[in-house]
């Protein structure tokens, strides 16, 4: 069985976030997660929900993905949160990555949307792509 096309486009978006100085900068440290540590230091980026669906031709299997990536802020305003995210974005937006076990055929940027908790303390900046993978 092949491997899973949604743990290999996390697994290169990762890389391509971590292996952005800027971005690193801006985070404080390579904090990019699959699910925060207890108690992990703001901000943060982190993999929130994946949605996959088949999408596979005549001649090749493949899948459309919509997933969200939320940079996470406990600092006052949405601006620091905004700015990392924005960030994310750019990078991400049509970039060319190499997928282990798949063809990455298109990542797009789809949408972002921005929350505070109720009690004000925690912004999250929740940023959505649209990808396709073809598998090999």
């Amino acid at each position: 069985m092949s491997a899973s096309p949604v743990i290999a486009l996390r697994k290169a978006i990762r890389g391509r976030l971590l292996a952005d100085a800027a971005l690193v900068a801006t985070l404080g440290g390579p904090r990019i997660y699959e699910e925060a540590p207890q108690g992990a230091a703001a901000p943060y980026a982190l993999f929130l929900d994946t949605q996959m669906r088949d999408w596979s031709g005549a001649l090749s299997r493949g899948a459309e993905h919509l997933l969200t990536i939320a940079v996470i802020s406990t600092q006052r305003g949405l601006g620091p949160a905004l700015g990392a995210a924005q960030q994310i974005a750019d990078l991400l937006d049509e970039a060319a990555l190499t997928l282990e076990g798949h063809r990455l055929i298109d990542l797009r940027f789809v949408s972002l949307e921005t929350k505070r908790d109720a009690s004000g303390r925690f912004a999250r900046v929740a940023i959505q792509f649209r990808a396709t993978t073809e598998y090999l």
